[in-house]
């Protein structure tokens, strides 16, 4: 951060710290990110920090409110001009991974709040964002039933368990490998994999 930060207006000033904590947390354990290193890390003191954020509490509820509206909001958008659900899911999943490797602070912090013994305001935003993007996925498997694309069969919780696992798989061969762009290079093959699988049995419904 530039010296800049110092005089920015309460609501960029925000901002910039939620970038600084998504940044941070790129590199190493969100749970070692501690006050001192986010406001040195943006040229500040501790108490104009706190002049915006009057807990470290608060400041990863806002992190996580920010987390949940980007992501939800990405996928949103990818979904948006697809003509099937497949494709559609297809979108989500692509844009799902772009947006990991954009941020690849994100799945560390959603990580470490989901496993957290207590519930603290980050971790429900976490279980929120969750629960809302598997609804997302539950109209499209509905959907893709309606139009003959998927198989009455089909376990939608299953699925759906799948889809979310298998890009946090994703995203744990590229943290693991310390390669974040490997999550790129192998999204669309892992898609295409998912994808045989949740449409096995199609064909057998349709010639019944």
């Amino acid at each position: 951060m530039t010296t800049t930060t110092r005089h920015l207006p309460a609501e960029q000033r925000r901002a910039a710290t939620i970038e600084t904590v998504v940044e941070l947390a790129a590199s190493q354990n969100p749970g070692d990110i501690t006050t001192t290193a986010i406001a040195g890390h943006m040229n500040l003191t501790q108490g104009a920090l706190f002049r915006h954020f009057p807990t470290k509490e608060a400041i990863w509820k806002a992190v996580m409110e920010w987390v949940a509206e980007r992501l939800l909001a990405r996928i949103d958008g990818a979904a948006a001009d697809q003509d099937s659900p497949l494709a559609t899911l297809r979108a989500i999943f692509m844009s799902h991974t772009e947006f990991v490797a954009d941020h690849p602070g994100v799945p560390r912090m959603l990580f470490g709040e989901l496993q957290r013994a207590e519930s603290t305001p980050a971790k429900r935003i976490a279980r929120t964002l969750i629960q809302h993007y598997g609804e997302r996925l539950q109209r499209l498997i509905e959907q893709g039933k309606a139009c003959g694309e998927l198989p009455d069969s089909l376990d939608n919780e299953a699925a759906i368990t799948l889809f979310i696992g298998t890009i946090q798989g994703l995203v744990m061969q590229s943290l693991l490998a310390g390669d974040v762009q490997r999550i790129h290079r192998e999204a669309a093959g892992v898609f295409a994999i998912y994808e045989r699988g949740i449409r096995a049995g199609i064909e057998t419904e349709t010639q019944a």
